[in-house]
């Protein structure tokens, strides 16, 4: 059960957080993936799933939401956050991804996506980027497909200090994704990453809900970033997704390389 760090043949760990962060943080194995969850933010800072592409079983998807019995509930963002507003509770990792292997553990996968430590609060359209974001790891997969079709994928909202508060949290306004995979040469590890915006669009920022209000989240903006980069916004510690890196690094050096379609993507 949980994330499985050599579930590539090659040590691709879950990002650990620091031990500043590791008093308020609870790790949580669910079937083929595991949650990190940050007790305080009430948010995961860090997901890891296991996806095994050959094995991909079709279940019915289902739509109940469920706390987490092993932990306080007013540790987990529950339905009061998406209660009669435009927020969804965006899955964090992918309900499709852990569902896999025999029918019975697939079904118990698919279930334990929808907890609410796996969800996050997101804006109700993704526009033109939901199939881009939504896409990535398909993308990905499809590249390493001559590699066994294993990927380990992970994704997180950014927990900024200056997230707007709304209903007993603070609401991300990015988040950021990972997706690991084989080479198959020689068993080297490679890596590419994301960070998509929610913000709105507009030079003057976010601007500070009114006390009950949702706060205003624009079009959802990708971005293909250093994974160095995605370290140093999260505050985790993820060296060998840093070292596996595959953006090259004059690339990297110009910014953040905003992408609209998935042939835009540097593999």
């Amino acid at each position: 059960m949980g994330f499985d760090a050599r579930f590539l043949g090659v040590v691709a760990a879950l990002p650990r957080v620091d031990e500043a962060d590791a008093a308020s943080s609870v790790e949580l194995d669910y079937v083929h993936f595991t949650v990190v969850l940050d007790t305080v933010r009430r948010l995961a800072r860090v997901t890891g799933v296991n996806v095994d592409g050959a094995e991909l079983v079709e279940i019915e998807r289902g739509d109940r939401w469920r706390f987490d019995d092993r932990i306080p509930v007013d540790w987990q963002a529950g339905p009061a956050i998406y209660a009669d507003n435009d927020l969804d509770r965006g899955h964090l990792v992918r309900r499709r991804d852990p569902v896999w292997g025999q029918l019975d553990v697939a079904a118990r996968a698919n279930a334990d996506t929808f907890r609410y430590t796996n969800a996050a609060p997101q804006a109700s359209g993704f526009n033109q980027s939901e199939q881009l974001w939504l896409g990535l790891e398909d993308h990905v997969l499809e590249h390493a497909r001559a590699h066994r079709l294993r990927l380990s994928v992970f994704t997180a909202p950014v927990l900024a200090a200056g997230d707007p508060p709304y209903r007993g949290i603070r609401v991300p306004l990015r988040f950021w994704k990972i997706a690991a995979w084989n080479t198959g040469v020689d068993d080297t590890l490679a890596a590419v990453g994301f960070v998509v915006d929610q913000a709105p669009l507009v030079d003057t920022g976010v601007r500070e809900p009114a006390p009950g209000e949702a706060p205003p989240l624009g079009p959802f903006r990708t971005f293909q970033v250093p994974i160095a980069d995605i370290a140093a916004l999260t505050r985790l510690s993820m060296p060998e997704l840093v070292a596996a890196d595959r953006m090259p690094a004059t690339v990297a050096a110009a910014g953040w390389r905003q992408v609209e379609a998935l042939d835009e993507i540097l593999l």
